[in-house]
């Protein structure tokens, strides 16, 4: 088969994950505290070109020639996503760089820009959670007991926010996106640390909205699309003209 099947096919794999990565974005565009995702493309193959009939060129001077594409790497995009005011006490939002920090059931540790939390009453004592009832952490990696009074059933909110830890990395980039939409660290991103308080500003009553942008979205869906198409068509033409030439020989 020639280079230009496997270019084309190689283009089809590509931007296969291109538009299922675009689809996820959008797909999360609502999503309270979603970091998009950037994929980033680098030349498939590199094959030495003997151009140097002529002696032209010094006689070790060879031309590269590239043979297809593919996806090198989904890059997170920590931007700021837009405010939100909710008015309601336990929603947070960090402004700036930080991560809110969750105990998973089995003992690990993940991490989110996701500051919608509740309440979980255990008994007489109740701990802040997240939507799916994990854990929310503070600076010391404790679970987040708060001052609740059984006999009226109430809670004093306005102690929660200094007890909330945030953490940062030093490569946020490098961090591992769990099925839920919250981060694992990673060898890349290196091990939490606790944030520098100049370093962000947390709001009570506000959630962080997605940073997902739906025009370039749809404008990288468009290009995406077309991409696959014409990846489509070269393994097309590549096949005909193989057939052509077999036919030819017979």
């Amino acid at each position: 088969m020639n280079n230009a099947f496997y270019t084309g096919a190689s283009g089809i794999r590509a931007y296969q994950w291109y538009i299922d990565i675009v689809g996820h974005n959008i797909t999360n565009s609502s999503t309270v505290g979603f970091k998009s995702t950037t994929p980033e493309f680098r030349e498939l193959i590199n094959d030495n070109m003997d151009v140097n009939i002529n002696r032209e060129l010094p006689a070790d001077s060879k031309i590269k020639e590239g043979n297809g594409v593919r996806l090198w790497h989904d890059d997170l995009n920590f931007t700021q996503g837009n405010f939100q005011t909710t008015d309601y006490p336990l929603d947070f939002l960090i402004s700036g760089d930080g991560l809110f920090a969750l105990r998973r059931d089995d003992g690990t540790v993940e991490f989110t820009r996701n500051g919608s939390f509740d309440v979980s009453i255990e008994g007489n004592s109740a701990f802040l959670v997240n939507a799916d009832g994990k854990y929310v952490l503070d600076g010391n990696y404790q679970r987040i007991q708060l001052d609740y009074k059984p006999e009226s059933n109430t809670i004093d909110v306005e102690a929660v926010k200094p007890r909330l830890g945030i953490f940062t990395f030093t490569n946020p980039n490098g961090l591992t996106r769990t099925d839920g939409g919250s981060f694992f660290e990673s060898e890349n991103s290196g091990a939490p640390e606790i944030a520098n308080p100049n370093d962000y500003t947390l709001f009570q009553g506000s959630l962080e909205a997605s940073n997902v942008q739906l025009s370039q979205e749809m404008a990288n869906l468009i290009m995406a699309q077309r991409s696959y198409q014409i990846s489509a068509k070269v393994v097309t033409t590549a096949d005909e003209v193989e057939q052509l030439i077999n036919s030819l020989r017979g």
